[in-house]
């Protein structure tokens, strides 16, 4: 699997892994998804939050990318998220319409990237304003990454509701060796 691959590989598992996610979150009433259960971002749905802003934050950094890949074009309408712990979307059904359009945009993104595209550094500023550059392949992985690393919080608060989340591994959508 070369690094194309790979990030497709990603961008499916993670549109996969929301719509699991999601959907465990939305059999819960909603004063369970705000309760504070002393996360990171404090709820069930703090952390949801949180996931989208951090993700727009990123491709709208990506849609700096010399490439200027067009699947990104449609977050110029986007206002970039100010605060990593703000509720976006204080509405799991709002938030979750935001998702499943922001996963499409990830999975057409990740689908329109050629391997020049990966080696290029991308100059960026983080969320207090200082500014970094780093190889754009390795912040495409950080950007997978944090996703995953979020979910998991999330699949473990919705646990400890007494929510099955069901299958999380990426093994899942990994194709057999032929």
């Amino acid at each position: 699997m070369n690094r194309i691959e790979h990030l497709g590989l990603m961008a499916r598992y993670n549109q996969w892994m929301n719509a699991n996610l999601y959907q465990a979150a939305m059999g819960l009433a909603d004063e369970q998804l705000v309760l504070d259960r002393q996360a990171f971002f404090g709820s069930i749905l703090g952390t949801l939050n949180h996931l989208l802003a951090g993700d727009t934050i990123w491709l709208k950094r990506f849609a700096r990318h010399p490439g200027q890949h067009p699947a990104l074009a449609p977050l110029q309408q986007v206002a970039t998220p100010q605060d990593l712990k703000s509720l976006l979307y204080p509405d799991i059904r709002a938030l979750w319409q935001q998702r499943q359009w922001l996963d499409q945009l990830i999975l057409d993104f990740s689908q329109s990237l050629v391997e020049a595209d990966l080696d290029h550094d991308l100059p960026y500023s983080n969320t207090r304003g200082i500014a970094a550059e780093r190889n754009f392949h390795a912040l495409l992985v950080h950007f997978f990454n944090h996703q995953t690393h979020h979910r998991g919080q999330a699949t473990t608060l919705l646990t400890q509701a007494g929510v099955d989340v069901g299958a999380t591994d990426l093994l899942m959508l990994i194709p057999a060796a032929s």
